[in-house]
């Protein structure tokens, strides 16, 4: 059992949970993340987020100023946005689910599932620049 024990404490030395350390503040790092879906072969534009604090304003093409919206995000990352979301909450979309990524070394992100009006899903990922 010792054994076990001491093989566990190093593997958790090893690899921290720092992954997921972001999320305990229930906030994403401040910055623009730049949007897009992969669609019949390419990705496209859907614009960029603008996150301050909690915050979040956009998306938006071309610098467009728009009003901002408070989001809230749960301790294992899931994102609730308290507001309208551009395109991805307009036209009979919905916003399924909001995951956020925060991997140490790697520009955080979050992935954005939305539910077309026909029924099917759509996954996008915006990432910080």
């Amino acid at each position: 059992m010792l054994r076990l024990s001491t093989t566990l404490a190093l593997a958790l030395l090893m690899f921290p949970a720092s992954a997921d350390a972001g999320f305990s503040n229930g906030r994403l790092p401040d910055g623009v993340y730049h949007c897009e879906v992969y669609l019949l072969g390419a990705f496209l534009n859907l614009g960029d987020i603008t996150i301050k604090g909690d915050v979040y304003s956009g998306p938006t093409y071309g610098g467009w100023t728009v009003q901002g919206y408070n989001y809230q995000m749960d301790a294992n990352g899931e994102i609730d946005w308290l507001g309208p979301l551009g395109g991805f909450t307009t036209g009979g979309n919905s916003v399924s689910l909001s995951q956020a990524t925060l991997i140490e070394g790697k520009p955080p992100s979050f992935d954005v599932i939305m539910r077309q009006p026909d029924g099917a899903f759509t996954a996008a990922t915006c990432t910080r620049g």
